[in-house]
């Protein structure tokens, strides 16, 4: 059955942020004066794909809820800001790419992340005029899921596929009944997929671009 557009995860399929990040979230902690362990960036790319205050506290443990939720706030706008500066880590192949795609259907982006964040993507990276839509739980509060939902309704899409690296995104696609490729480079692992790319390159052989 041929796809009739693609949509994407971001952070682990398009881009990497995880150093950045979290540089960000340690100038936040140490802002606020909290005694707390330094963040690496592989404490972000173990929380990739949740949204960000789950993300917060899966990282911080020991802080109340309350604080959690003071780092969340704090961090979603010191990551944007940082990222806006420095930009992300795109995959190999996703500049070049990602046009070409664009060419053959519409490409989309659903993310965990906070508002602001797919802007940021989209503005750092050069990609904006390749993107028809997207939709993050920084701007409805509502899982992956539904938001996989609001973006096919919203554009009438039939047979998309959703291009994922983690457990939550394979449970996305399944939740929508539409087919998921597992991006297997990426930081997570995914119970089963219908496709698998080991490089960002091998989504075009799901369009046959």
């Amino acid at each position: 059955m041929p796809a009739d557009a693609l949509i994407f995860d971001l952070d682990g399929t398009l881009w990497d942020t995880s150093e950045t990040c979290a540089a960000a979230w340690n100038r936040v902690t140490r802002a606020l004066g909290m005694r707390v362990r330094e963040v690496t960036a592989d404490d972000m790319r173990r929380v990739a794909g949740l949204p960000h205050t789950e993300g917060v506290r899966r990282v911080f443990t020991e802080l109340s809820g309350d604080d959690i939720e003071l780092v969340s706030m704090h961090s979603q706008h010191e990551d944007n800001r940082a990222l806006a500066a420095t930009g992300g880590k795109l995959y190999p192949d996703v500049s070049e790419l990602v046009p070409r795609l664009a060419a053959s259907l519409p490409l989309f982006i659903v993310s965990n992340c906070q508002s602001g964040y797919i802007e940021v993507f989209l503005e750092t990276s050069g990609l904006r005029a390749h993107f028809r839509d997207f939709e993050c739980w920084g701007n409805t509060g509502r899982t992956k899921g539904d938001n996989v939902r609001a973006v096919i309704e919203r554009n009438g899409l039939r047979t998309p596929w959703f291009v994922g690296d983690t457990e939550g995104d394979r449970a996305a696609a399944r939740e929508n009944g539409v087919r998921f490729a597992h991006a297997a480079y990426g930081f997570g692992t995914a119970a089963d997929s219908d496709a698998r790319l080991d490089t960002f390159a091998d989504a075009a052989r799901l369009v046959g671009v």
